[in-house]
């Protein structure tokens, strides 16, 4: 594999080049071994079409639709394949919900004043608790504490009673929707059981009941995990807004102690910055030679990092997404890679030994081979925590320093990074009449909401996200970008003004205005739910248009796991129009293919596109939002 086929970004390919003279397993060329003959990109054609089954001792089994051979059960190839993404998205789901659970306990433990961290946005607790119908009364940490009371006895509601988050929160047209086709949920918790539960042997091959199962799964994630989770994190950390952040792999320096935080739960990773931002610790890394202590944000929880804290020379900058891993840490400039709860890879510990960092999970969830030591993250214990973590640090500097060549002049550049909702609403005067004019008058087309992870599938790490990206706003179309595809757009330049130079009359025009790039850092993967809560407030002041009739589109360019699936299978049962590429493993299992590119449109209003060219998929997306714009008369 080389150039583009291996990264985007001249920052990976120049480490992927180390990697292979020191002769290290890494991800390329593991993904290059997994291929059959000369191509890396196929593989069994049971897999790729969703068409196998190891459920149970009777399998390994192969479906054929178009023999109808079935499974020993007798389930079809429709009912493997639906099945089969059931399950992915059960997982995506249970771990959203995770990082959920840890975010009320943090709140609630922060409410107590037990933590190192206090309620930063007393204003978005009240009118996030308000919208819940939440006592008000009492003190800002007795309505945190009730807000966590209210949260936590919805996620555990039984079947057949209905979520009180999805009723006070959801558009009232998608409600009704969702009660008559039987998708409206109960508890999140118990719509995991559920879903896990029917996913057994000889239980449910149906492939319409499970993907309506995955639809009422994905319905709860957004609300019940996401929203909640999202909004919880502002309330202590702080609302997202707009400031410059460095990206790309030049913010390691190898003559500082480098920390990093690295996953998707940031709450430890907030508490080394505290601590790394005194004089205490900058002083302790100096003792040992270091220019200073820094800490270098990766992945999702360095996205949830940038959104809300502004950098400074502790709080230094962000990596990039999950791809990059190997190469951040091939860069000889890592002390210690402290891995919560996602996106840490089994290969790390191989790294670890061979350039010299501490390697040391601190989530119950995670295990590496072959490394004991661990600092699993207790609220009430994260300053001591991040404390023995920054010191852990500190004492691998000068064997790092003294044994790891670095690579060093690196690209580094700023995205504009900390858009959210609120922050949108800032720069339109405080409300969204602006956004809505521009969309009528036509100087905007429509708004895609990109939310998406990175994958080597077809194209090298990220190249096929920034390809869509580009091709979106070229059309006069806004971006709103998440997850491990928003880092592709922040190291690849489009969440930089100048980026405006790529993008139509229209929407340059509007970035002028406003002082915006024309892809807008709005956050991570679990900012789903966040851009939900916002295109139910398009709908309601645009006088409660149905959300498939609404010029917006989401786009998953470049999905790769188990939480991205969920996702796409909420933005169906949301009612949008849901680019994803590549090709799911269903394409053995035509009528369920018929079902989510076609059928699906009459029952949710929402359909998949899975064109894999960049410019064939924007035209499809463009075709859905012009005609969505002459349903409206604008």
């Amino acid at each position: 594999m080389e150039d583009d086929r291996i990264s985007y970004h001249e920052s990976v390919r120049t480490v992927y080049k180390r990697i292979k003279e020191d002769g290290i397993t890494n991800i390329w060329d593991r993904y290059e071994a997994q291929g059959m003959g000369s191509s890396p990109d196929r593989r069994c054609n049971f897999c790729q079409g969703g068409m196998r089954c190891d459920l149970c001792s009777n399998g390994p089994c192969r479906g054929d639709a178009l023999k109808d051979k079935r499974g020993v059960c007798g389930i079809t190839a429709d009912g493997m394949a639906m099945r089969m993404m059931l399950l992915r998205n059960v997982m995506g789901a249970s771990t959203y919900q995770y990082h959920t659970n840890q975010t009320i306990k943090t709140l609630r433990a922060t409410a107590k004043g037990e933590t190192p961290f206090k309620i930063t946005e007393e204003e978005k607790l009240r009118n996030f608790a308000g919208r819940l119908g939440i006592d008000l009364s009492g003190n800002i940490g007795d309505v945190a504490l009730k807000l966590c009371d209210f949260v936590e006895e919805d996620f555990t509601r039984e079947y057949g009673q209905p979520s009180k988050i999805v009723e006070l929160l959801a558009p009232k047209e998608r409600q009704d929707l969702w009660k008559k086709i039987g998708i409206f949920p109960g508890g999140i918790q118990t719509e995991i059981l559920r879903s896990t539960s029917s996913s057994l042997t000889n239980v449910d091959g149906n492939y319409v009941s499970l993907a309506l199962k995955a639809m009422k799964l994905g319905v709860a994630m957004a609300y019940q995990s996401q929203i909640v989770n999202e909004y919880c994190q502002d309330i202590i950390f702080g609302l997202p807004k707009p400031h410059n952040m460095r990206v790309d792999l030049g913010v390691l320096d190898p003559d500082y102690v480098n920390i990093l935080p690295n996953g998707h739960e940031p709450f430890l990773g907030f508490a080394m910055v505290q601590l790394a931002r005194t004089p205490e610790w900058q002083d302790k890394a100096k003792q040992v030679g270091a220019k200073g202590l820094r800490v270098i944000a990766n992945i999702e929880t360095g996205q949830e990092m940038i959104q809300r804290w502004e950098m400074d020379d502790a709080f230094y900058g962000f990596t990039g997404n999950w791809i990059m891993q190997e190469a951040v840490l091939a860069s000889g400039c890592v002390d210690i890679f402290v891995a919560d709860m996602n996106c840490s890879m089994p290969i790390d510990p191989i790294y670890a030994e061979k350039y010299k960092f501490k390697l040391i999970p601190v989530s119950d969830l995670v295990s590496f081979e072959g490394v004991s030591d661990r600092l699993d993250y207790i609220p009430e214990k994260a300053s001591e925590q991040a404390a023995k973590l920054l010191q852990m640090g500190i004492d691998n500097f000068k064997e790092r320093k003294a044994s790891v060549k670095p690579v060093t002049d690196l690209p580094m550049s700023e995205a504009v990074v900390g858009f959210s909702t609120e922050s949108i609403l800032d720069a339109l005067g405080g409300k969204l009449d602006p956004l809505l004019d521009a969309i009528k008058d036509g100087t905007l087309r429509g708004v895609a909401g990109l939310v998406s992870c990175t994958t080597l599938r077809d194209t090298g790490q990220d190249s096929h996200s920034i390809a869509v990206a580009k091709e979106l706003i070229k059309r006069d179309v806004l971006v709103l970008s998440m997850g491990c595809g928003n880092a592709a757009m922040q190291v690849g330049g489009l969440c930089s003004p100048e980026a405006k130079e790529l993008a139509g009359p229209g929407l340059k025009a509007i970035c002028e205005a406003l002082g915006i790039p024309p892809v807008l850092s709005y956050g991570t993967c679990t900012d789903t739910g966040r851009i939900a809560d916002l295109i139910a407030a398009v709908s309601a002041a645009l006088g409660d248009v149905p959300v498939p009739d609404l010029p917006v589109v989401a786009t998953a360019p470049e999905y790769m796991e188990q939480k991205a699936t969920i996702d796409a299978i909420f933005a169906l049962a949301f009612g949008l129009y849901t680019h994803v590429n590549p090709v799911p493993t269903v394409t053995g299992a035509p009528n369920l293919v018929k079902l989510l590119t076609e059928d699906c449109k009459d029952v949710t209003g929402g359909v998949m596109n899975v064109e894999t060219d960049a410019v064939k998929a924007v035209e499809l997306m463009l075709e859905h939002i012009e005609n969505n714009r002459k349903k409206l008369g604008i």
